[in-house]
């Protein structure tokens, strides 16, 4: 699936080294629309300006944490369906589990390439197409 160059992309991590990575693999990959947020609380005010297309967030964050975002995200009635992806550093299954409960979309483990990033975001809108359309029998 080709991404759209100029989906406008949130990248949320408390660490700006970090921001500074993601937004170079997105880069990359060829999309470079990208604001920053530097916690949750930071993330939901670049929310309210509009525009955002997907949110790629860290997990441990102060203030609001990426899986308190993301709840936050789920229980909005302007946000609810944004494509959300976790970028951390928590691998355990424990964790995976928690976020997919939650509502993300997809999740990567940190460290990560480029094609890494680029094949979750694939998935997350390719998966949300295929629960766009209707089924074959009804197209």
């Amino acid at each position: 699936m080709r991404l759209k160059a100029d989906m406008k992309i949130l990248i949320v991590d408390d660490f700006p080294v970090m921001r500074k990575l993601v937004r170079a693999a997105l880069k990359e990959i060829g999309l470079i629309n990208t604001v920053q947020a530097k916690s949750g609380l930071d993330a939901i005010v670049r929310l309210e300006e509009g525009g955002v297309e997907l949110v790629i967030s860290d997990w441990n964050m102060p203030e609001l944490d990426g899986l308190e975002l993301l709840k936050w995200i789920r229980s909005s009635g302007r946000f609810k369906h944004l494509p959300f992806l976790m970028v951390t550093a928590r691998g355990q299954r424990e964790n995976v589990i928690k976020a997919i409960q939650t509502g993300v979309n997809n999740y990567i483990i940190k460290p990560f390439t480029a094609q890494d990033l680029e094949a979750k975001i694939a998935q997350v809108f390719a998966e949300l197409a295929q629960e766009s359309s209707p089924p074959a029998d009804q197209a």
